[in-house]
């Protein structure tokens, strides 16, 4: 019943989407079947499961390399047409209606993410709060062959000038930003974002706006909360190797094996955000890890202390920690599925592993006729690289400034973020009719997690075809890992006897 809600929502949101590219002509058409191209595995592999028919992890990853194949072959194709000059004009006015409208800093009369109210358009610049002569010269760094500006507006400590784009954003952006610093150094940053109209705006603040770096007190919180983290993660192990660390706090030393391998998983993660963003010299926060008696830890939240270049930056150090923290993951789950064919020192109902699309299919290929039987043994590997799969996904989901939420930011724009923000927290809400830890995750998302990342310098150039892909694939993995076995394909597998 599940698997068809999610079929019958993605044919609404293509059949939308088509309603809404028709009106563009061919461009219109050519993103709309870029869409379409990408939700054909999910589509596929839904309506198959609806279906009863189970499609086999080979085959899925298959479907994926075929559609991303597609894919790049539609963006080129899309590019190609852009060129026409008419249809630059389609172009244009496809982006003034796209999802990635709203920015941070918006226009004026709007207000910015923390309140701040904006000025008007018709406030007069000697308003502005930035020395007369610094203004002065940030007015001549604009040019009809970059940026023509018609307006100069205050905001903040800064200003926000209207006008028109007159080419590449990178490269307009590249030019802009160094014209500012040979006229007057280091001292201001220079964005290049859009408005919510859709219409690109160049915003010029002060550096004193920029993250600050964290303080002592904040990496105190960081070291405490790690060491709750670890505390639970012991008692997690000790849970596993079914008995109470608690209680028998002398067995410590029985609950290290999964302890350190849940530590493992949470670290790789946090070291593929750090590697990356150390390549792009961008500064991160220490990691604030998140506790929980369930799974031992929620993963960790990381706040940017650099302002961020582009999209593609956001995108890569946000993937960055899922790849790692899956690919250690999922490891650990294959080599302990391939150990549990022996003899393992765990035993568990084989029904557990209905719980997850991913790990019953990972399950079936290696121990095969097993899972008929009603109870099984496994090795702790298995369940330490189930645990860290889904903080994985957890961690993917695309909502707020979780990994997945600063994917789909830098992927498709802050509007599309907003929106899947609010579509997962209704999920969880749903979830946690069933499971409580939908519940603890969507309130850490509200308290913790809920509002989205500041703009990045260039906000406006949108990162290539291969990390959309890459982006998907990563929100296809997250979806089988969390969604269930239905007891219908459950039967078909041999699974829970």
């Amino acid at each position: 019943m599940l698997s068809a809600l999610i079929l019958l929502g993605a044919l609404v949101i293509v059949g939308v989407g088509f309603v809404r590219a028709r009106p563009f002509g061919k461009l219109g058409i050519l993103a709309w079947l870029q869409s379409v191209v990408l939700m054909a595995p999910w589509l596929g592999f839904l309506g198959l499961l609806s279906a009863g028919i189970y499609l086999n992890f080979i085959s899925i990853l298959f479907l994926f390399l075929v559609s991303t194949g597609f894919y790049i072959f539609l963006g080129r194709q899309l590019r190609i047409a852009s060129q026409d000059p008419m249809l630059a004009q389609q172009l244009a006015a496809m982006r003034s209606t796209s999802l990635t409208k709203e920015v941070i800093p918006p226009a004026p009369g709007k207000k910015t993410m923390e309140g701040t109210p904006l000025p008007s358009k018709n406030s007069p610049p000697d308003l502005s709060p930035m020395p007369p002569d610094d203004l002065k010269l940030i007015k001549g760094i604009f040019g009809i062959e970059t940026f023509y500006a018609t307006e100069t507006v205050p905001f903040q400590d800064g200003v926000i000038f209207n006008g028109n784009l007159r080419g590449d954003g990178s490269l307009v952006h590249g030019r802009l930003s160094r014209n500012l610093q040979e006229r007057v150094g280091d001292r201001y940053r220079l964005f290049l974002v859009e408005n919510p109209d859709g219409k690109p705006v160049v915003v010029v603040l002060p550096r004193s706006n920029e993250p600050k770096v964290s303080n002592l007190t904040q990496k105190l919180i960081a070291l405490l909360l790690f060491i709750a983290t670890l505390s639970t993660c012991l008692i997690r192990g000790g849970i596993q190797s079914g008995f109470n660390l608690v209680v028998d706090w002398q067995r410590v030393s029985e609950a290290l094996p999964i302890t350190i391998g849940l530590l493992v998983v949470l670290m790789s993660h946090e070291l593929g955000h750090w590697w990356v963003a150390r390549r792009h010299q961008v500064r991160l926060s220490w990691p604030f890890f998140l506790p929980t008696w369930e799974i031992g830890s929620f993963g960790a939240i990381t706040r940017f202390e650099s302002i961020l270049p582009n999209r593609s930056v956001l995108f890569d150090i946000s993937i960055a920690g899922p790849l790692c923290g899956g690919l250690v993951s999922i490891t650990m789950l294959i080599i302990g599925l391939f150990l549990s064919r022996g003899e393992a020192p765990i035993q568990v109902p084989s029904a557990i592993f209905e719980g997850s699309l991913l790990v019953s299919a990972l399950a079936k290929t290696i121990l095969g006729e097993s899972l008929k039987e009603g109870t099984i043994t496994i090795h702790p590997l298995t369940i330490i690289g189930w645990v860290g799969l889904v903080i994985t996904a957890l961690n993917v989901m695309p909502a707020g400034q979780l990994d997945g939420g600063r994917i789909i930011q830098a992927i498709y724009g802050r509007k599309m973020a907003s929106r899947t923000s609010f579509a997962t927290l209704i999920i969880l809400g749903l979830g946690a009719l069933f499971n409580a830890l939908a519940l603890y995750w969507a309130v850490v998302i509200l308290v913790l997690q809920q509002g989205q990342e500041r703009p990045s310098l260039n906000d406006i150039t949108e990162p290539d075809d291969s990390r959309a892909a890459l982006a998907l694939l990563m929100l296809f993995i997250m979806v089988i890992t969390l969604l269930p076995l239905t007891p219908v394909l459950a039967g078909r597998l041999g699974i829970g006897g």
